[in-house]
């Protein structure tokens, strides 16, 4: 499968273990050098900013997509390529989904959690279905592997497996969303 553009969902926060920000600048370095567009929520700080800043080091293309209300909160990174503010967190969501070919989760907080759960629902809803990896950088989704399991096994979730893709290091993701089927279902995200 062709990737043009890869939607990172990931924490804004910096206080957080470096080798998670290191992880983060890796991913945006990769896709850069695979001429792969990184989709991300426009932050400057934090994971956002260290997947911005090293695919932008390499040469890379950005886009950010923030609402108004956090542009300052999360201190918009106007220096991306292309710096989209836009009205709220659901158009945040639906820009960086039409926007995407494929969708990863790096560590992150809550926003990243709803953010990451959002796509994978919309896969289940067969709203889409390009890749969608969880990268399991230290074992960081192991809890939330472990919670799937159990809705899977109390009879919540079918098939929860096929609905995403996990990997251990970033320098697997990109193969990852290279080496899943070619959408098959036509794309109905941007009509929700």
């Amino acid at each position: 499968m062709d990737i043009r553009a890869l939607c990172v969902y990931c924490g804004s926060s910096s206080k957080v273990r470096q080798s998670h920000l290191q992880a983060a600048r890796a991913l945006g370095s990769l896709a850069a050098q695979a001429e792969v567009e990184i989709v991300y929520g426009g932050g400057r700080v934090g994971l956002m900013g260290a997947v911005a800043e090293g695919a932008m080091a390499a040469g890379g293309r950005v886009v950010g997509i923030i609402p108004q209300h956090l542009e300052d909160l999360e201190a918009g990174n106007r220096a991306a390529s292309e710096y989209i503010a836009v009205q709220s967190m659901h158009a945040r969501k639906q820009l960086m989904a039409e926007r995407s070919d494929a969708f990863c989760a790096l560590p992150g907080g809550l926003g990243t959690l709803d953010e990451t759960f959002e796509i994978i629902t919309w896969r289940q809803l067969k709203l889409h279905d390009k890749p969608v990896i969880l990268v399991n950088i230290e074992g960081f989704w192991d809890p939330l592997l472990r919670l799937i399991e159990y809705q899977t096994a109390e009879g919540y979730l079918r098939g929860a497996t096929g609905l995403f893709h996990v990997v251990e290091r970033v320098d697997q993701v990109l193969e990852a969303a290279t080496m899943a089927p070619r959408p098959s279902l036509p794309d109905k995200i941007e009509r929700m």
